[in-house]
């Protein structure tokens, strides 16, 4: 991050170079020997919020309190892990305090906890971050003090032995240190923070989850999350922000061990301040975010829409939860997004796209139910499961479940629709609801047929039997709301 208006002298004079901030007080400010002014206690947040900015223009004495809690909490819908907090929640909470500031650290560890805990703060110039000062048993407190030397955005995690797997449980977050002169100002400040789990059980196997030590030393986690939970930033829970909005993310990644690839789907960051420093990139589509580290990605939010955010190592976003949503609600601007303006049938050989019936490919029929179910296995694992998953689960927050679908039980019908013309807007599965798009699919009667009759007979639904007959009825009656 650009924390300081730098001096250049040129033929005698000085010139101010103000690459993000203006010029203020700050351009001679000496954090070690600031005045300590006051002292206030620390407004902590947990994600996605963020405390205010600062607003004073001195640094003071800020007491931060931080509670340890072993908890049992949600890691997804039907699973539980039991989470070692900073402030109840994973990530932990945010922290925001002034270059300068001399900063008074007080670490409760809960009577009802079963391990002692500490902290390492990256913020901190001292032995272990604050580590060596903090080692705290249940039912005690530890404080230690430190100067805020270094402007940026810090993790704090915990680091008593075996480190990795106090981290892996979920302790920790991120610290901002903002400069003396302040950040710019933006509309909107988010707290975004990945990290992965590493359970026994698979992907979504439900039940209370223990910690596995052999996938976590082969860096295999079957979750990596975005502040803390699958789906735990979407549908109601998602950030927000309105067309000509400027928004600021404060991305961290407390791993233990994988590097984030950190994307935001329709968005191009205006700037990114990379690995929370003082270095400014701009325009960039995809920023790393290392494990134990962060960055602050700052955009301006043109259009509405729903925005995905991901780890562009894709398949950890829908396939191991990876996904957050940035909602912004408002006016259209065709100027810059127009949304869909046509779809039609291409026909290459034809040299133009002509506006005729969709090819229709041979497909010998199935002569049993038995034989239908098992070709539309295939159809299903070739065309389906990349977003349904392979048991029917979908993903939570993106993409519906169709095992023990009460949308598709209750209608059959719904199910040939959704493929034949495809699915836009919010519908609801099994009490959830899904606000997305899906594509109309090129597949023929007999291919809609088989799919949709091994969805009915898997996946824990209620049976039943899809004719090509039926398909070519609801081609021609047209989308099912």
């Amino acid at each position: 991050m650009v924390f300081y208006n730098k001096m250049i002298k040129v033929c005698g004079t000085l010139l101010i170079v103000s690459i993000l901030f203006g010029c203020s007080s700050g351009d001679n400010f000496d954090p070690k020997t600031a005045e300590i002014v006051g002292e206030e206690k620390a407004e902590l947040t947990l994600p996605p919020n963020v405390p205010p900015p600062i607003d004073r223009d001195h640094a003071t004495k800020l007491v931060v309190n931080m509670e340890v809690t072993e908890e049992e909490k949600r890691l997804a819908d039907g699973v539980t892990y039991t989470m070692w907090t900073f402030g109840g929640e994973v990530p932990g909470k945010f922290i925001r305090a002034r270059e300068g500031d001399m900063i008074e650290f007080h670490l409760q560890n809960h009577p009802d906890n079963k391990l002692p805990h500490n902290i390492d703060l990256h913020a901190v110039n001292g032995p272990g971050g604050g580590a060596e000062s903090t080692f705290t048993a249940p039912g005690r407190e530890t404080v230690f003090t430190f100067r805020a030397l270094n402007p940026g955005l810090y993790v704090y995690h915990c680091a008593t032995a075996p480190v990795g797997m106090h981290i892996a449980n979920g302790m920790y977050g991120l610290i901002l240190i903002e400069p003396a002169e302040g950040l710019s100002e933006v509309d909107q400040e988010y707290y975004v923070m990945q990290s992965e789990f590493y359970t026994e059980g698979d992907y979504g196997e439900r039940g209370l989850q223990p910690f596995d030590m052999d996938r976590a030393i082969k860096e295999d986690p079957e979750y990596v999350v975005f502040n803390g939970s699958v789906g735990s930033t979407t549908g109601d829970n998602a950030i927000t922000s309105n067309p000509g909005d400027d928004v600021r993310l404060f991305v961290g990644n407390g791993g233990p061990n994988l590097t984030s690839s950190f994307h935001v789907i329709g968005e191009i960051f205006d700037r990114v301040h990379y690995e929370g420093g003082d270095r400014i990139q701009k325009n960039v589509q995809t920023t790393s975010v290392p494990a134990g580290g962060s960055a602050i990605v700052e955009f301006e939010t043109e259009v509405p829409g729903d925005y995905i955010l991901v780890d562009h190592a894709i398949f950890r976003a829908f396939n191991k939860g990876a996904l957050a949503t940035l909602s912004v609600s408002g006016e259209e601007d065709e100027n810059i997004y127009t949304g869909q303006q046509l779809e039609q049938v291409y026909q290459p050989e034809g040299g133009a796209v002509q506006t005729i019936p969709q090819e229709k490919r041979e497909e010998p029929a199935a002569q049993t139910i038995e034989e239908r179910i098992e070709r539309g296995k295939s159809v299903y694992s070739s065309v389906c499961q990349s977003c349904h998953m392979k048991d029917g689960s979908g993903i939570e927050g993106a993409f519906p479940p169709v095992a023990k679908s009460d949308y598709l039980n209750e209608n059959p019908d719904r199910g040939i629709s959704a493929i034949v013309h495809g699915l836009s807007g919010e519908i609801t599965v099994n009490g959830e609801t899904y606000d997305g798009v899906m594509p109309r699919q090129n597949l023929t009667n007999e291919e809609v047929a088989n799919v949709t009759t091994y969805l009915l007979n898997s996946f824990d639904n209620e049976g039943g039997r899809v004719t090509p007959e039926d398909v070519e009825r609801v081609r021609e009656e047209g989308p099912i709301e």
